[in-house]
């Protein structure tokens, strides 16, 4: 049990609340629409990207543009990425939207080992551009994607992934130990059920022989046979 719990240490507590950003984001046709992550002060120093993700059973970063220098912009195409270590936060502008942009992206951090990173989904609108919005992780969780602007309330937002894979690692444990030990009470009620037929049948292979030797003799030699106490 003491594994197990080391085992969930390891995978939920050292990233918990290190990295915080919008879970979505939406904007229109040929809009520019800008988000903002912020970081623990234990991620300043590593270097923070933007990137696609990919793939359908084992997703992956496609695209990925990395952060540079202080405070210096790097853009690559319609994207560009920007850190302010001095605010903790690192701000990705996504500019002429279209429809294909539409999809999840990681907000991350590089780090050895695992990543810090969460997943953030963009969707596109069909339609006129809107005024230029701007999203990060002090957006309201009420607000409308769509619709807001500027900052408010505190959003929490953590990956699905890093709370689902310590339940599923923890139940496989669980399962596997659960396992083992009913294989070997069941191999040990077998043991003890072909012991006492191969008792019994040696039991009822003496017992006639034994019938068949007192049938043949007389009484008195039947007797002595049969019986422990003779001498």
């Amino acid at each position: 049990m003491r594994l197990l719990v080391l085992l969930w240490g390891c995978l939920v507590l050292p990233g918990y609340e290190a990295l915080k950003g919008p879970k979505e984001i939406s904007g229109f046709e040929g809009d520019t629409v800008s988000l903002k992550c912020t970081y623990g002060e234990e991620l300043r120093d590593h270097r923070k990207y933007w990137c696609r993700e990919v793939g359908l059973f084992i997703s992956r970063c496609a695209g990925t543009i990395y952060s540079g220098e202080e405070g210096q912009e790097i853009t690559e195409g319609r994207v560009s990425i920007r850190d302010s270590r001095q605010e903790l936060s690192f701000t990705v502008t996504l500019q002429d939207l279209t429809l294909k942009d539409a999809g999840k992206y990681w907000c991350g951090v590089k780090k050895l080992g695992v990543d810090e990173f969460i997943p953030i989904t963009l969707t596109i609108f069909a339609g006129s551009s809107r005024p230029i919005m701007y999203l990060d992780s002090t957006s309201a969780e009420d607000a409308s994607p769509a619709l807001s602007s500027g900052s408010s309330k505190p959003r929490l937002s953590i990956p699905l992934v890093r709370i689902l894979a310590p339940v599923l690692v923890l139940l496989s444990l669980l399962g596997a130990a659960g396992l083992i030990t009913f294989s070997s009470h069941l191999l040990r009620w077998r043991k003890e059920a072909q012991l006492a037929t191969e008792t019994q049948r040696n039991e009822k292979v003496y017992l006639s022989h034994l019938n068949h030797r007192t049938s043949e003799l007389g009484p008195e030699e039947a007797f002595e046979i049969s019986s422990p106490l003779s001498v």
